[in-house]
């Protein structure tokens, strides 16, 4: 059993397994990783020999741990990753290039389109009737986004977004209240199958989805990390956010990235006290919060193309538009769902 896991920011860890009477055998670890002293690789590859084939990577990286010598020194990976690839072999992980990557671009979308269309395509994914799928998205109309588990009365000022004409809708996946315009934001949808993250933890998939992403930002000059759980940040200011939401056999991943967003407005549709200012990236709510733009130079739309471009260098990427049937599950979805006071003021 084969299994690698890129540690974002880091290094390749690839795991070669064989499992015998439900335990690992003949343990093979391997990279582009940096380790001290040589002997301590087979110190990992005992530590792991022995193991129950159904232990979780955090199992696995207690015992890579205390196998390791005290002198033992690990740069560009650790246990945690060694854990992870050893369960990505023993699940058989896909990975990026096992898959043919569709792209989907198309004219912009009301709010609850959007929020219909992730359900939908990432149950196509899971029923195997679309390959995975990279969408970005075009907003006809001003929204205040919020999650799953929020409460409307407590994250929206409803007086305020009428006053804006800002509607509020509510998605699938967790995390917190976003307000978007056409134009501020970036905004992407990852539908994936469940085995290209198979073995992971929830926390680590946040991170390994979106590492092409920093990737490309990277190549755009920025200083760019990822902040547990789910924020993508720079030196700069913070520049977005990732939300998740599995279904059975896929991962809709999604994340918005400020372009330039209007602070005071913001201010005026969201209950932002000062913490969840911080926490957008803003110190003050009366100037635009624009880390894209003013840390690119680029406009949007060449962001967007930077961004699909890195994408398909790494993995490659063809035309995959949404169909007619699935634009008609999306609206089925949205008059009986989406569109409902009983979803949207799920939590009053």
């Amino acid at each position: 059993m084969h299994g690698e896991y890129k540690v974002p920011g880091g290094k390749l860890v690839v795991a070669d397994v064989d499992v015998a009477a439900g335990r690992l055998v003949k343990v093979r670890i391997s990279g582009d990783f940096f380790l001290e002293p040589d002997e301590a690789l087979e110190e990992i590859n005992a530590a792991l020999t022995g193991m129950p084939a159904e232990a979780d990577a955090e199992q696995l990286a207690v015992a890579v741990r205390a196998g390791l010598p005290a002198e033992a020194r690990m740069v560009g990976f650790g246990p945690e990753a060694v854990g992870v690839a050893v369960r990505r072999a023993v699940t058989r992980a896909s990975d990026w290039l096992d898959h043919e990557w569709w792209l989907v671009r198309d004219g912009p979308r009301t709010p609850l389109q959007h929020m219909a269309l992730d359900e939908v395509l990432a149950g196509e994914v899971a029923a195997g009737r679309r390959s995975p799928t990279l969408r970005f998205w075009e907003w006809s109309d001003p929204a205040v986004i919020i999650g799953s588990f929020q409460s409307v009365r407590n994250e929206v000022d409803l007086a305020g977004a009428d006053r804006h004409g800002v509607q509020v809708v509510r998605r699938i996946t967790g995390g917190g209240a976003m307000f978007v315009e056409p134009g501020n934001t970036v905004t992407y949808s990852l539908y994936v199958p469940e085995s290209l993250v198979a073995g992971m933890s929830f926390a680590d998939s946040y991170a390994f989805l979106d590492d092409w992403v920093l990737g490309v930002l990277g190549e755009l000059g920025l200083n760019v990390w990822y902040e547990p759980l789910n924020d993508i940040a720079s030196d700069g200011g913070k520049i977005g956010g990732a939300a998740q939401k599995r279904v059975a056999g896929a991962v809709l991943h999604h994340v918005t990235m400020s372009y330039d967003v209007d602070a005071a407005k913001l201010g005026e549709v969201l209950r932002t006290g000062q913490e969840k200012l911080s926490d957008k990236g803003i110190t003050s709510a009366v100037r635009r919060v624009d880390p894209l733009r003013r840390q690119t130079g680029l406009a949007r739309e060449t962001v967007i193309e930077r961004l699909s471009g890195g994408f398909r260098r790494r993995f490659g990427l063809s035309g995959g538009a949404v169909t007619e049937d699935e634009e008609a599950a999306a609206q089925r979805l949205i008059e009986s769902k989406f569109a409902t006071p009983g979803w949207t003021h799920r939590v009053p």
